[in-house]
Order: structure tokens, then sequence, then C-alpha cells
């Protein structure tokens, strides 16, 4: 008799394990509270564009995205951009690998990198090395702050700054270092193209949320939106009752708050550490400037405490309208206390000085939007949740204990061993 699974949460970890659990031989359904499908990584409309909530990207290493991408039906060849992996300012210095393997490559940007003088490109390629020496693992204790004290401070503010509040959403002070090079070690250790950056082409709800969902209906499964579970009850020793429905079994994919409410008559330690985490925002400023292009899709910026963005996006060249840019605040916290007035109008400030050269006329502030949850603040010794929460319920998303920060892949992971787990439990 097939066994009937109920997947709580539509966003990227909940789809995936409701993919993953109808390859187990599952029955599943699928529960979304909002209409539209994605969570954190979802499609908003702007000024009639297809956009995001947020920017987000992915490397070559990232390989259970693209597996169940692929799956589903994604062109991922079209619907993402594959570049090798540049840290470039708008004035043309920064870091550019070339294609093909990343240490080698990584080694030759940095030895040819113009902005900084040959002894700090020695000093990286030394820390490098000993890290490397060391398989990338550290003191679980140590900020990335700590681990990089030694650097030269422009290696530290040009590269290792940005680098990690973009990949760990927690600035270089409280940041993990033993994630942060868990990071580093997948995007070089994983053969050619790991370290490519790959970017969105198309909005985030149909990169992957949507395509899932039409493939769930196709194989039987069913997809339900606009529904939020009120009640998850214990039916039985294994088994469970969803707003009155029986499953055999459940995975909770919903956000770190939302499933400690579910979960808390029947797991109260596990809702504990799930509710104990902290969360830190991204600011996304969409501007306009007619005709503006910019020499990428994607210039880092020169961050400070009067110019918050680190990253901009030209979504003009990557299938949005010409002279879309998105400006994007990781780490957002200080921003958002300021207010989000006050933010946009410092981002247009910031995009007027590094970016004048290609904005004419000037750039036009459009919207700002403010994803207050985005990530958990993944600093030292943090404890996530488990992945199993009680005998045939678990948990799927970014914030389930594993090796990865909060990323797409971090949660594309967690809803495949969530789905792996419930098939592999007693029935």
């Amino acid at each position: 008799m097939t066994r009937r699974l109920a997947v709580i949460g539509a966003g990227w970890a909940g789809c995936t394990a409701a993919v993953q659990a109808v390859d187990e031989g599952f029955d599943v359904t699928l529960y979304e509270m909002a209409s539209r499908l994605g969570g954190r990584a979802r499609r908003v409309d702007i000024e009639g564009a297809a956009l995001d909530n947020g920017q987000h990207i992915l490397i070559g290493a990232y390989t259970e995205c693209l597996r169940l991408m692929r799956q589903v039906g994604v062109r991922t060849t079209l619907d993402l951009l594959r570049t090798p992996l540049q840290l470039v300012h708008a004035d043309g210095s920064g870091l550019r690998l070339s294609p093909g393997r990343p240490v080698p490559a990584l080694l030759n940007a940095i030895m040819h990198h113009t902005g900084w003088p040959l002894g700090e490109r020695l000093a990286l390629l030394r820390w490098a090395g000993l890290w490397a020496l060391r398989r990338f693992r550290c003191d679980a204790a140590l900020t990335v702050a700590q681990l990089c004290a030694g650097l030269p401070s422009r290696v530290r503010e040009e590269l290792i700054d940005p680098l990690c509040v973009a990949a760990l959403n927690t600035p270089a002070g409280r940041a993990s270092a033993a994630v942060f090079l868990r990071v580093l070690r997948d995007a070089l250790g994983s053969g050619p193209g790991g370290s490519d950056l790959l970017l969105p082409r198309t909005d985030l709800s149909a990169l992957f949320p949507e395509p899932a969902a039409r493939w769930l209906e196709a194989a039987g499964a069913r997809v339900r939106r606009g529904h939020r579970v009120v009640a998850l009850d214990r039916r039985g020793a294994t088994s469970w009752q969803v707003d009155g429905d029986p499953y055999d079994a459940v995975i909770l994919a919903c956000p770190p708050g939302e499933a400690a409410r579910l979960a808390r008559p029947h797991a109260a330690t596990w809702a504990d550490r799930a509710d104990s985490l902290r969360f830190e925002p991204i600011v996304t400023v969409y501007a306009h400037a007619a005709g503006a292009r910019l020499p990428l899709p994607m210039l880092a910026l020169r961050s400070s405490d009067t110019a918050p963005a680190q990253y901009v996006f030209d979504r003009g060249r990557l299938g949005g309208p010409t002279g879309l840019l998105a400006f994007v605040i990781s780490g957002a916290g200080p921003w958002v206390a300021r207010g989000l007035d006050a933010t946009a109008q410092a981002v247009h400030d910031q995009a007027s000085r590094e970016l004048s050269r290609y904005l004419r006329p000037p750039l036009r502030l459009m919207r700002t939007l403010v994803e207050k949850r985005a990530t958990f603040l993944c600093e030292p010794g943090l404890q996530r949740p488990p992945s199993a929460i009680a005998p045939g319920l678990w948990a799927a998303g970014d914030h389930v204990d594993g090796p990865y920060p909060a990323t797409l892949e971090g949660a594309v992971r967690a809803g495949v061993a969530a789905a792996r787990s419930a098939a592999g439990s007693p029935s």
C-alpha cells in the first residue's frame, strides 16, 4: 500500500522534499500558505516586471540544486548564466577567475590582481595554502574576522568581507569561520566549474518552485496553495494528521517559527531550538536608469557606513528590462534600523558615485524590499535544530543542522535528506 506524506511549506526545501518523496514512492501532498511558491526565493511583480524578493545566485558546486532543477524540466543551461567567478568593481579592479579548474584559476587571478601590491597577493596565497593544508577546517569557535586577522586589510575589505557576507549573510566579525571554510572548500574542490557563478535569467519562482509544482501534479501529487496548516496531530506511533487528513509521515519545510508552532506539542525541545535561531535581513533596492548597461551582469560595490550595497545586478543583462538595476545589502540589520527610505537614498548616492559612468540619465529609485528573516545568523557554535523531530516527523530547510549556511543548496540538500529519511522510517 502506498504511504502518504505531507510536506508543509513550498519554498525550495519543501518543493525539493516533495519531488524526492515522489521518487521514494510516497503519495505526496504539498501545503503552502501563500499563493506563490518559493518562500524566501520567489517572484514579485514591480512595475509590470517579474522580479524577485531578493537576489540569489548559485555556484557550480551546487550539484543538488542543479540535479533537482533538471529533474523537473528546468533548462539550466538557458535559465542560468554561467560565468567564472568574478568580484569586479565598476572601475575594473577586482578578482577575475578564468574558466577551468578552480584552484589554478584562483592562484592565477590572485597573482594578476592589479589592485593589490605583490606583498599582499603573496600574503593571501600563503594563507590560502595554509587553509588547504588544514583541509579547510578550523576551530569551531573562530569568526571569519579572527581567521583572517593576519591578512592585509585591503584583502580583507575587498575580498574576504564581501565573500563572507554574500555566502553567510553575516558580517565577518560575527560569522562562523568553519562554515565559511566549508563553502570555500566545496567551491574550490568540486572540479572544473565548481566556483563558477550561476546567475538566474528568470524569476526565482520560475527557476524551480513552479516547475516543481507542475512536475508534482503531473506525477499525481497535490499542491495546495493558500492553505496554512492549523493543526498537526499525532495519529499513531509514527503517523500523523494534518488539519484532519491522515498521513504516514510529515515533513515540516516551513520557516523555523512556523515549524516550531506545529512541532511544539510533540517535541518541545526541538521547537525551543528552532525558536532560538536569530536572523539577519537582506535588503534589495530596485532602481532604473534608461539605457544603463553595466560592464558585467554583477558588480561588487565598496560598502561602508555611508554606502550600504555590496553588489549590484544588471537585470537588463539577465532577461529583465534594460536599465533595471538591483542593489543588494546583505547583513542589513543596521540599515533596516535606519529606515528603508534612508537606506534607499544612501544606495542612490552610492550608485551615483560608483556607477556614474553608466548612469545617464540619473538613477530613479523604484522599490525597496526587505526580507527581515532572510537567513539565520551563521555564528560560531550555532546549534541548529536537527532534521529528525519525532517518529514520522522531519524538518527540512536551510536552517536545519548541516554543513552549509542559509543557501539554496542548503535548503535543497535538507529537503532531499528529509524525504530519504522518511522513506527509510518504519511504516
